[in-house]
């Protein structure tokens, strides 16, 4: 409110949300308690009632669906918020890994195990991160709604519960590592979003790019030889069996898996930009369920399917992202 706003509005951010719908009541009674996508068979009935042709319905649903999207305003401070949290937390966890022995050897996370201190600094670091992702756990709910929200909120309930278990068991070296490695694509995606939302274009290309290298070289690369190397085997070594060495795996693996879901998406869309020359949508965090879709189920069957829509949905229907050739129903 204090700092992002007036951030945007200086960058010339558009501040006004989606066009509205003119009021009216048959049709508002239909959005609310029966569809808000109406088929061919019902359009045709509300033409008739209404004495409106099929087209306007059309256009009236889509401008009703379109009012629940968020400015981009609202969304652009969404993304500089994370974008501030994820920098900071990420530059404080360089900071303080560097003076650790266990970034350098990964064995060290095991040197005295279970007795090794809880530092005031591991302290704080353990209970920003942990706050931070209770916030999105939650914030989710109310923040801009996503197409992957189920997918991230599994995310954010397998993180929480991974530091909770980590912090209780005192494997918190490793737990160090996993956070400040996960904290650095995510600095990249939010500033190619706010890059987006700025209409900077090939600053925003150019930073996802980077996110989509970064992502894959961290989470497919760095995480599985250097923090399951260490969890699965070197851990085993030096303490043998025991309850917290799988929980703390399957924790650790189900998060792999959801990289390597993310992974795939992400590769989709930069070979999307390679072969088109422009960039995709992320389809990993920023493709919203109220995007500014083409009503291409009923379209397809009725005369009016070539009418040009104000330039919503379709190809080009990019919800304020990043943009590309892939319609939203691919995602």
């Amino acid at each position: 409110r204090f700092i992002a706003k007036p951030c945007a509005l200086g960058l010339k951010v558009q501040a006004n949300g989606p066009q509205k719908a003119q009021p009216n009541a048959i049709l508002e009674k239909v959005f609310t308690a029966i569809t808000k996508h109406p088929d061919e068979k019902r359009l045709e009935g509300l033409s008739k009632q209404l004495d409106w042709d099929v087209r306007s319905i059309q256009r009236w649903f889509r401008q009703r669906r379109n009012q629940e999207k968020p400015s981009t305003l609202t969304k652009f401070c969404e993304s500089m918020w994370r974008f501030t949290f994820y920098l900071y937390i990420f530059t404080y966890g360089v900071r303080f890994l560097k003076k650790t022995p266990w970034l350098w050897n990964t064995r060290q996370c095991w040197n005295g195990y279970p007795n090794q201190p809880l530092t005031p600094d591991l302290h704080y670091y353990y209970l920003v991160e942990l706050s931070f992702y209770w916030s999105l756990m939650f914030s989710q709910f109310v923040d801009v709604r996503r197409k992957d929200f189920v997918i991230m909120f599994t995310h954010h309930v397998v993180t929480v519960i991974l530091i909770t278990f980590s912090y209780i068991t005192n494997l918190t070296r490793v737990g160090t590592l996993t956070l400040c490695l996960h904290d650095m694509a995510d600095i990249v995606l939010e500033a190619a979003k706010m890059a987006n939302y700025c209409k900077c274009q090939k600053l925003s290309d150019l930073l996802f790019l980077s996110f989509a290298i970064v992502f894959i070289v961290s989470r497919l690369g760095i995480y599985p030889l250097w923090i399951l190397n260490t969890t699965l085997f070197e851990l085993y070594e030096a303490l043998g069996n025991f309850p917290a060495w799988w929980v703390l795996n399957m924790l650790l693996a189900l998060l792999q898996v959801l990289h390597c879901f993310w992974s795939y998406l992400i590769i989709k869309a930069a070979y999307k930009a390679i072969s088109k020359g422009k960039v995709a949508k992320d389809d990993r965090s920023d493709i919203e369920s109220s995007s500014d879709e083409e009503d291409t189920g009923s379209r397809s069957k009725t005369p009016h399917s070539t009418i040009t829509t104000n330039g919503t949905g379709g190809a080009n229907g990019t919800n304020g992202y990043l943009t590309g050739g892939n319609c939203s129903e691919e995602h």
